[in-house]
């Protein structure tokens, strides 16, 4: 079915770039694509009705979105169509095939982790996945609530449990992955900010200054990062996580999203409907007014200098400072 010029009253918690298209994700199950840069939408089936919560894409055609349930789904023509990968009862699988739970493997295990895997099989299907970031075409890792985190290395055939690489012992929610260059973070409760060593396969703690929930990280090279999250708060770094400064930003609003655009200007959107440009590395930030406020949960470049948020409500293309409103395209 088309959806209205504004997807309105459709929540909507994620959205990617595939090349020209937009691709979004929802309750559900829900996928829309929009093929003129937001101003309309059109569902597209999948094979679930579990609530997606990202959605990613390597290229044009090639892309990923997980959810609640354990689910991963992978799409090869651009969102239009989607085959699921993963999910929760193939996941528990996965989970007590590798480490052995039932039998002499799980005793090698620290305690506290052999605990926390016999509850997470004797849960069930439920974990929801967060996020999922692809390194290149083959490897890609998803991460979620309690420590879930799983990788693959043949496009999603196949996953591989990584509880035991994140250096998470008391088992923080993961809530997301981000590239800067070719290292990739993730991030999550309680200041968690992890970099993935190709190396030793594992991810290797990043301090940070902050004891709050990083719902993100944003890079705009490899050294200079963004990390966001609880209570408006955001900080940068400029040598690779090394150090970090906090950033003042108006508001005590969660930071859900960021996003780079081509301009190499960065936007935040938060749960209170503020939209935030900065153009000078977060030392001064610009509002954004769009024309439906709402909570929203993610954000991405839709071109000509304008972006696209989603939130609760639907979906809305905003005009940057140096771009104002054009009439709007059918």
């Amino acid at each position: 079915p088309e959806l209205g010029s504004l997807g309105t009253n459709v929540r909507v918690n994620a959205v990617s770039r595939a090349g020209e298209r937009l691709v979004a994700v929802g309750p559900r199950g829900l996928v829309l694509v929009s093929e003129d840069l937001g101003q309309s939408w059109t569902q597209h089936q999948t094979p679930l009705s579990s609530d997606l919560v990202a959605v990613r894409f390597r290229s044009d055609k090639l892309g990923w979105a997980v959810g609640h349930d354990g689910v991963v789904l992978n799409t090869q023509d651009g969102g239009l169509t989607w085959v699921k990968q993963l999910d929760g009862f193939k996941a528990v699988e996965r989970i007590k095939a590798y480490y052995d739970l039932d039998g002499p493997g799980a005793q090698a295990l620290p305690e506290q982790m052999r605990d926390d895997l016999a509850h997470m099989v004797a849960d069930g299907a439920d974990k929801p996945f967060l996020d999922v970031l692809f390194i290149s075409d083959r490897e890609g890792f998803a991460v979620g609530a309690f420590n879930v985190a799983m990788r693959t290395l043949d496009g999603g055939q196949s996953w591989t449990p990584i509880i035991d690489k994140t250096e998470n012992p008391l088992g923080y929610h993961l809530y997301s992955l981000a590239l800067a260059g070719d290292d990739l973070y993730m991030a999550g409760e309680r200041g968690l900010l992890r970099r993935w060593n190709a190396s030793s396969e594992s991810f290797e703690t990043v301090e940070t200054p902050y004891e709050g929930s990083f719902f993100g990280v944003i890079a705009k090279d490899r050294d200079t990062l963004f990390a966001y999250g609880l209570q408006g708060n955001i900080f940068r770094s400029a040598d690779r996580g090394q150090s970090w400064t906090h950033l003042g930003v108006p508001g005590e609003a969660s930071i859900t999203s960021a996003a780079l655009l081509p301009d190499d200007r960065l936007v935040f959107v938060d749960l209170g409907g503020r939209v935030l440009i900065t153009a000078d590395d977060g030392q001064t930030f610009t509002p954004l007014t769009g024309k439906r406020a709402m909570p929203y949960f993610g954000v991405t470049s839709a071109q000509d200098g304008r972006v696209l948020v989603v939130g609760r409500n639907g979906t809305d293309v905003i005009s940057t400072p140096d771009q104002p409103d054009r009439t709007t395209r059918r």
